[in-house]
């Protein structure tokens, strides 16, 4: 176990390392161990190495000039000049977020950018200023669409964010496929098999094998095959792409380039600027009173909570399970598996920064 301030000092001091700002370096860090703390191993810590690879690969600016290039009283277009998907992702909600001040909602395209992290993280911006967040981002292609041998969308997560009176807040956050790529590769670092369902090998069959995106494979969309509704999943990660790409000016589809972390593949960029993501803030009050809404989403998530269940089981609402992983593991600590404590090791001697 590794203390979450332990975790978001190392991280800072790498992001540091590599000439971000302090502001960035420490924000970088918060949306990087918020998703260890929310039990999301996928997309935190175990996710620094790359960002570190994408800049010594010239991929990434430490010192990014986010600027809007373009707007609307309700809209803005963003890009991030390379930056840290981590910093331009809460940069930009926040333009959402003032737009929505002002018009009632507010929506944003990115272009230019890379990584986020947890969707989450962005859509609980606008919680705290009685706003519905909503946060989306497309990713390199690992997704076969439904009947496809070739790899055209990403993972493609959508969050959305709702705030409540006594209760916590609503907070749904998705990708749009079975399983994010990053489950794959915790098994890959364990050896072990994956179900039945998240990927098709090289022929389109159905495989356990965890390696097998890696091996001409690719990962399955939500539903994983036609008569479970993999065609919904499909047309999620096509709405994703299309509203974080072709929308900004990003790449899209087959074209959005890789993760640092994603080695077997190569960047094919041509069609837009970077990686995308979509963002929306919509004023409670646009619609109808804060405490009104959030007294009725009050009455909403109780009586979902308290849904008669299957025998062993509780209803839950979405964000439950992330916030009570979030309370033990700050108190805990924060399980870390041995391949990552030596990635970021490795980090840290390059670096003088010691874990």
């Amino acid at each position: 176990m590794i203390a979450a301030d332990q975790l978001r000092h190392f991280t800072q001091q790498i992001f540091l390392a590599i000439g971000c700002s302090e502001a960035d370096a420490t924000l970088a860090a918060d949306v990087l161990v918020s998703a260890d703390l929310r039990g999301v191993d996928s997309h935190g810590v175990a996710r620094l190495p790359g960002y570190v690879r994408l800049y010594d690969l010239g991929r990434l600016n430490p010192q990014p000039n986010i600027q809007i290039v373009h707007e609307s009283p309700s809209t803005a277009v963003v890009d991030g000049d390379r930056g840290l998907g981590l910093v331009v992702g809460p940069w930009a909600m926040q333009v959402a977020i003032e737009k929505a001040r002002q018009a009632g909602t507010g929506w944003v395209a990115v272009r230019n950018s890379n990584h986020f992290g947890i969707a989450g993280y962005h859509a609980m911006l606008a919680v705290e200023h009685d706003m519905i967040g909503q946060a989306m981002t497309h990713a390199a292609p690992l997704v076969a669409p439904t009947f496809s041998l070739d790899k055209l969308l990403g993972t493609n997560p959508i969050a959305v964010a709702v705030p409540a009176l006594s209760e916590p807040p609503f907070l749904a956050d998705f990708a749009s496929t079975a399983v994010a790529y990053g489950k794959l590769e915790i098994l890959q670092r364990k050896g072990q098999a994956v179900p039945l369902g998240w990927a098709q090998d090289a022929d389109g069959q159905p495989t356990s094998d965890s390696n097998a995106v890696r091996n001409g494979g690719a990962l399955l969309p939500l539903g994983s095959d036609r008569e479970h509704g993999s065609h919904k999943g499909y047309g999620l990660g096509a709405i994703v792409d299309i509203f974080s790409g072709v929308l900004s000016g990003a790449n899209y589809g087959p074209w959005v380039p890789p993760f640092a972390t994603a080695g077997f593949m190569s960047a094919q960029e041509g069609v837009g600027i970077g990686t995308g993501h979509f963002f929306g803030a919509m004023r409670i009050d646009a619609f109808r009173p804060a405490e009104d809404f959030k007294w009725h989403m009050d009455t909403w998530i109780q009586r979902f909570r308290n849904a008669r269940a299957v025998d062993g089981h509780q209803v839950l609402i979405p964000g439950d399970p992330e916030r009570e992983m979030e309370a033990r593991r700050l108190s805990e600590g924060i399980p870390v598996l041995e391949p990552v404590v030596k990635s970021l090791e490795d980090l840290g001697e390059r670096f003088g920064i010691r874990l």
